[in-house]
């Protein structure tokens, strides 16, 4: 059986995945064993089977999942905000960041160097988010916010490269000021912008609700 008497096999699955966050987060990828995930959730391995096909399949599912509470929680907490100026959060908070998904990306990516097996999963994973932010910054430049001619591909690759080095290069290996890094954060958001707007203040504006960005949520 894989599923634990009286719970569904999505509260189940959801128990699973959070247990395999914690587990490598603390335990790194190649530390953890698929036991030590299943003893965390209550089950035996053959049950957690059930669910998930490989310890590699755990890792990107609990990518997927932490990744988008997170993301949904922003984009739920300030629902008039511009795509820009949401995007200007996430980047401020990269350097005190402590969440659990930017371990687990440290994690899978390292395992991904070592084993195909996760290399393929984290291949998708990647793409997935990448195709993502690029989404966002299609919607971005719609609304005016960011420069059309700027490749949306290569925004997001930059953004990735950004939330990634966050989660290798921490605040206790190398601080920054909050001061230092938004203000730089602000000066690359308005050279961002179309040049028509460059010379005007609060060029991060622009009004697009969540109603507009494509998968914001998801």
């Amino acid at each position: 059986m894989g599923r634990i008497a009286g719970v569904t096999a999505a509260e189940t699955r959801e128990r699973l995945l959070r247990a395999a966050a914690e587990a490598f987060a603390q335990r790194g990828y190649d530390g953890t064993r698929v036991a030590d995930i299943a003893a965390a959730a209550g089950m035996s391995s053959g049950a957690l089977y059930a669910h998930f096909r490989s310890k590699a399949d755990l890792l990107v599912a609990a990518l997927r999942t932490h990744g988008r509470q997170l993301l949904a929680e922003l984009f739920a907490a300030e629902p008039d905000r511009s795509i820009t100026e949401l995007l200007l959060i996430i980047g401020r908070s990269l350097p005190r960041r402590r969440d659990p998904c930017g371990n687990l990306v440290v994690e899978g990516l390292a395992a991904a160097r070592r084993d195909e097996d996760v290399a393929r999963p984290m291949r998708d994973y990647v793409a997935e988010r990448a195709d993502w932010i690029a989404d966002l910054i299609r919607v971005a430049q719609a609304n005016g916010e960011i420069d059309p001619a700027l490749s949306a591909v290569a925004l997001a690759h930059f953004c990735l490269l950004l939330v990634i080095g966050s989660g290798l290069v921490t605040a206790d290996l190398h601080p920054v000021s909050d001061q230092d890094w938004s203000a730089l954060l602000g000066r690359i958001a308005a050279g961002l912008a179309p040049a028509s707007r460059r010379a005007q203040p609060g060029v991060a504006g622009g009004r697009a609700t969540t109603r507009t960005r494509t998968g914001a949520a998801q």
